[in-house]
């Protein structure tokens, strides 16, 4: 039996399922709640909670920046924290392709238990699957989500309001060309790394100066453009934004200019859009500026009545042009 790679029997439930999950999970992982190995975690919570789920399919899966361990653990801090609320337990499940090495699953483990204690998140309940040789890519992970949102805070798509300001957190499409580029072997001048991060620290920071933010989202697929999209049809209000304003590396700019594609459709795994009265934005910039995963915010736009649902752009050149929902799959397997 060959003991650095993942086989069947590491499926099965039997003595080998339970020495995975022990001695490789467990062990990595610990917390009381996840050390009781019951079928379910059992916790108290008051006030509203917050619930997300969603499953890790990128390719390849090592990357520059991250790897899908890291990216599976700070997705799903993210979704709940631009929810305002406070990330707290994670369930973790894998579906995992027989002949893995182990020492491949082991370093994954190790990022996502870095990415836990970042974040400030336990992973208190989850699930091991194997398939055969072929029939995945190497390992699928899904994780879910519950956080606790403070009481008096309302944040929602819906939310935006005209006279609002559009933040964004830093330079936008840095995950998806570092996916790109590893995986169709491109070197660029610059080296170009995965954003991916656990912004709960950050968001806490804003929400401190500015409890009154409307809207908060994390432009992961689709990225900026879509994501934007999305929050104008569902507040029904219009967003007009000012390119020369939007932050894109050099780097990740020469790439989709070689490439073909614009930043502003390429996915994100560590930046948000923040909307909020104009009036607080200026106190909430100075706190995000002042955060590691801030450092590069930007007021790149702001809200209006006209043209709900659309959103707009207004090049250097003055020229105002329809910013579209992305059409079709930009970057497949990204996340």
């Amino acid at each position: 039996m060959d003991k650095t790679k993942i086989l069947l029997a590491h499926g099965s439930g039997g003595r080998l399922t339970h020495d995975l999950i022990t001695k490789h999970l467990v062990q990595s992982l610990s917390n009381p709640l996840l050390n009781k190995l019951d079928d379910a975690a059992v916790f108290e919570s008051k006030g509203k909670t917050a619930f997300t789920t969603d499953s890790y399919v990128v390719n390849p899966i090592f990357f520059p920046g991250g790897n899908i361990g890291k990216l599976a653990v700070c997705g799903t801090v993210n979704d709940l924290s631009v929810m305002g609320a406070v990330p707290k337990y994670l369930s973790l499940a894998f579906i995992i392709e027989e002949g893995l090495d182990i020492s491949t699953l082991e370093e994954i483990i190790k990022s996502i238990a870095d990415a836990a204690k970042e974040a400030g998140v336990e992973i208190v309940t989850g699930d091991t699957k194997v398939v055969n040789t072929g029939k995945a890519d190497k390992i699928f992970i899904n994780t879910a989500g519950v956080g606790f949102i403070p009481e008096g805070l309302d944040i929602s798509g819906a939310n935006a309001r005209p006279g609002d300001a559009v933040i964004v957190s830093g330079t936008m499409g840095d995950h998806g060309i570092a996916i790109m580029a590893q995986r169709e072997g491109l070197n660029f001048k610059m080296a170009v790394e995965s954003d991916c991060a656990p912004l709960n620290g950050l968001i806490t920071d804003m929400l401190k100066v500015c409890p009154r933010i409307h809207v908060m989202r994390d432009p992961t697929r689709g990225g900026l453009a879509t994501t934007l999209n999305e929050i104008a049809e569902q507040s029904q209000v219009g967003i007009e934004l000012s390119e020369d304003l939007i932050p894109v590396k050099p780097a990740v700019g020469g790439a989709c200019d070689a490439l073909g594609l614009d930043p502003l459709y390429v996915a994100n795994e560590g930046k948000i859009i923040a909307i909020m009265p104009e009036k607080d934005t200026q106190a909430v910039l100075s706190a995000m500026k002042a955060h590691p995963y801030g450092k590069d915010s930007a007021v790149i736009g702001r809200v209006i009545s006209s043209n709900p649902g659309r959103v707009s752009i207004r090049t250097p050149l003055g020229a105002l042009r329809i910013l579209d929902m992305q059409s079709g799959e930009l970057l497949p397997r990204i996340c």
